[in-house]
C-alpha cells in the first residue's frame, strides 16, 4: 500500500468511529445505551441490520465462495425474504409491546428464569464464537500486509472496535452502520466494474460469465432434493428459511437493531428492506468472485493466494518441494490463458464442437491446479502446524492488492475493516445486553441504579470482547471458508433457540419443565448429527426446532 491508500484508510475509518460516538456522545442510561432509545427510523433499521451482516467475512470471504465454488452459495439466502414477512408479522409486535431489551425477557413470562437464561446461554455462546470469527477475517488484512503474527492483528481488530462500542453504545452502532452501507455499496459497484474493465479489450461481462458457466461456476440454482448438498433450492427455502427465522428473530445482535426502530411500523419496514436487498446484494458479491476468476483464467494465477504462508514455506526445509510445485503451476497456467483464449473464440464463431473441446480442457487444468493446491495445503500444516491452510479468504483480497489502483485500495480495505467493524460492534452490544438483562438480573449481583447498569454492561462488552479475541485467535484452526463457517456454528443453536420461542408463542399448553429438558436433549442431539455428517448443515435449523417441538409435547404428555 502507498501513501495515498493509507491516507483513504485513515480518513474512512476515522470518519465513520468518530461520528458514530459524536451522534451517541449524551447517552447516560442503559435504554439509550442498549435500544438508542427506540428512535430510530426505518432505513437506519434495515441499513443496521444489512450492516450487521455485511461484516468483513462478505467482503472477503464471499467472493471467495464464488471464486471457488460459483453462484449456488447464493440458495442460502432464498428463504429471507419469508422469514423476514412472519417475524413482521409476529415476533416485531409481541417485543415491541413488551417493550424488551432482549428477546429472551419474554421466555420468563412465558415459561420460567431457567428457560430464560438457558436460551440467552445459548445465544452467548453461538454468537460469541462467530464474533471471533468476524475478528479473524479483517485480521487477515493487516496479516497479509504486514506479516504480523495474526493473535496480534486479532488483538487490534477487536481492541479498535471494542473502543468506540463501548463509549458510543447502540445508536453510535447504528450510525456508523448507515455510514459503512453507503461506502460498501459504492465500492461494490466500482471494485465489480475494476474487474470487468481489467478483462481482455474483447472480453465483456456476457462473455465472462459464459466462459464461467463453462466451468459451473454460474449454477444458481439446483432442484435436486438432496440432504447431504450444503446448496440446492431446498436447503435454502426450508433449512435457510429456518436459519433466518432463528437469526433474526432471537439472536439478539438482529433483535438489537430492530429494536431500535421507532415503531412497529418502522421496525417491519426496516426488515422488509434487509429480507429483499440481501439477495442481490449478495448475488452481486458473488458475482464479483466468479469474475475475479475469470480474470485469473487470463492472466498469471498465483498457486495459494495467502502469500504470509507461502513467504514461510519459502524459508522452511518444504521450499524445493513449493519450487517444484510452483513451476507445475505456471506451466498449468499458461496452458489455461491458450486454452480459454480459444474457448472465447469458439464462443465469438459459436463453434460448438471447439466449445465443448475446449471447455473439458479447461476443466481438466482448473482441477490440475486444485490437485496442486492441495499438494501446497499439505506442506503448510507440515512446515507450521499453526498455519492457515485454506486460502478462499485470501483470494479476493490478494487480487485487491495486486491488481487494483492505489488509493482504491486503501479506500476498499477501509471499507472491509469498518463492515467487521459494524458487525462485531452489533454482537459486542448484544452479547453484553445479554448477559446483563438475560443472566445478572436473575442473580444476587443486579446492579441498582441506573448509573450502575450502565457501568456494568460497558464492563460485559470488554469481557465479551476479550472473548470474542480469544476465539479469533483460534478460528484458523477451524478451516472451511469463514462465511459457511459463520453459518455452521450458527446452525448447531438456531434451531433449538428458534424452537423454544415457537412453544412459548404457539403452543400455550407446554409449560417451563418440559420446555427445558427438551432443550437440553435436542441441542445434544443436533450436535451429534452434525458429527456424522448424516445431513448438510442448513438442515440443522428445522431438524432442530422439530426436536424441541416433539420432545416438549411428549415430555408434556408424561407431565414431566
Amino acid at each position: 500500500m502507498t501513501y495515498i491508500d493509507w491516507i483513504f484508510l485513515g480518513l474512512t475509518l476515522g470518519s465513520i468511529i468518530f461520528y458514530g460516538i459524536y451522534k451517541n456522545r449524551k447517552d447516560t442510561n442503559i435504554d439509550g445505551y442498549l435500544l438508542g432509545n427506540q428512535s430510530l427510523p426505518w432505513y437506519h433499521v434495515g441499513f443496521s441490520l444489512m450492516a450487521t451482516q455485511a461484516s468483513a467475512i462478505t467482503f472477503l470471504s464471499a467472493p471467495g465462495q464464488g471464486f471457488t465454488d460459483g453462484m449456488r452459495f447464493i440458495q442460502f439466502y432464498f428463504g429471507l425474504p419469508l422469514a423476514m414477512i412472519v417475524l413482521s408479522v409476529t415476533f416485531i409486535p409481541i417485543f415491541h409491546r413488551l417493550k424488551v431489551y432482549t428477546a429472551y425477557e419474554y421466555l420468563e413470562n412465558r415459561f420460567d428464569a431457567r428457560v430464560r437464561i438457558f436460551t440467552a446461554i445459548l445465544f452467548l455462546l453461538s454468537r460469541g464464537l462467530a464474533t471471533g470469527i468476524s475478528i479473524y477475517a479483517p485480521s487477515i488484512i493487516l496479516s497479509t500486509i504486514f506479516g504480523w503474527d495474526i493473535t496480534i492483528t486479532n488483538i487490534i481488530m477487536g481492541g479498535i472496535v471494542l473502543i468506540y462500542t463501548v463509549i458510543g453504545g447502540t445508536k453510535a452502532i447504528s450510525y456508523t452502520h448507515l455510514q459503512q452501507m453507503i461506502f460498501v455499496t459504492f465500492a461494490l459497484f466500482f471494485a465489480g466494474y475494476l474487474v470487468v474493465k481489467m478483462l481482455p479489450d474483447d472480453v465483456n461481462t456476457f462473455d465472462a460469465i459464459q466462459i464461467a458457466g463453462k466451468t459451473g461456476r454460474m449454477n444458481v440454482i439446483d432442484l435436486n432434493f438432496n440432504v447431504n448438498e450444503r446448496y440446492n433450492l431446498w436447503s435454502g427455502l426450508i433449512g435457510g428459511f429456518f436459519l433466518q427465522l432463528s437469526y433474526f428473530g432471537t439472536d439478539q445482535s438482529q433483535v438489537g437493531r430492530y429494536l431500535t426502530g421507532k415503531s412497529i411500523k418502522e421496525s417491519r419496514l426496516g426488515l422488509i428492506m434487509n429480507g429483499f436487498i440481501k439477495i442481490p446484494m449478495q448475488f452481486g458479491i458473488l458475482l464479483i468472485g466468479v469474475l475475479v476468476f475469470v480474470f485469473y483464467l487470463f492472466n498469471d494465477a498465483p498457486l495459494f493466494y495467502n502469500q504470509v504462508e507461502v513467504n514461510k514455506i519459502e524459508k522452511s526445509p518444504y521450499a524445493a518441494e513449493y519450487k517444484t510445485l510452483d513451476v507445475q503451476n505456471e506451466a498449468l497456467v499458461t496452458e489455461q490463458k491458450n486454452t480459454v483464449i480459444n474457448l472465447k473464440n469458439a464462443f465469438k464463431t459459436d463453434n460448438t464442437a471447439e466449445i465443448e473441446k475446449e471447455s473439458k480442457r479447461l476443466n481438466e487444468i482448473v482441477k490440475d491446479k486444485k490437485v496442486l493446491k492441495e499438494k501446497v495445503s499439505g506442506l503448510i500444516k507440515k512446515s507450521n502446524p499453526t498455519g492457515d491452510p485454506n486460502d478462499v479468504n485470501y483470494i479476493f483480497l490478494r487480487f485487491i492488492m495486486d491488481h487494483l489502483p492505489h488509493g482504491f485500495i486503501g479506500l476498499l480495505v477501509a471499507i472491509i475493516f469498518s463492515a467487521s467493524m459494524g458487525s462485531v460492534a452489533s454482537a459486542y452490544n448484544s452479547l453484553a445486553a445479554t448477559s446483563l438483562v438475560d443472566v445478572i438480573y436473575k442473580t444476587k449481583y443486579k446492579p441498582k441504579g441506573q448509573a450502575l447498569e450502565l457501568r456494568y454492561s460497558k464492563i460485559l462488552t470488554i469481557f465479551w470482547g476479550i472473548f470474542c479475541i480469544v476465539v479469533a485467535s483460534f478460528a484458523q484452526k477451524l478451516g472451511n471458508s469463514m462465511i459457511e463457517l459463520v453459518n455452521i456454528l450458527g446452525s448447531w443453536f438456531y434451531g433449538i433457540i428458534l424452537g423454544i420461542f415457537i412453544v412459548a408463542f404457539y403452543f400455550k399448553s407446554i409449560k417451563a419443565k418440559p420446555i427445558f429438558f427438551a432443550a437440553i436433549l435436542a441441542q445434544i442431539l443436533i450436535i451429534l448429527i452434525w458429527k456424522s455428517e448424516i445431513v448438510a448443515f442448513l438442515w440443522l435449523n428445522p431438524i432442530g426446532v422439530l426436536l424441541v417441538l416433539s420432545f416438549s409435547w411428549i415430555l408434556q404428555k408424561l407431565k414431566i
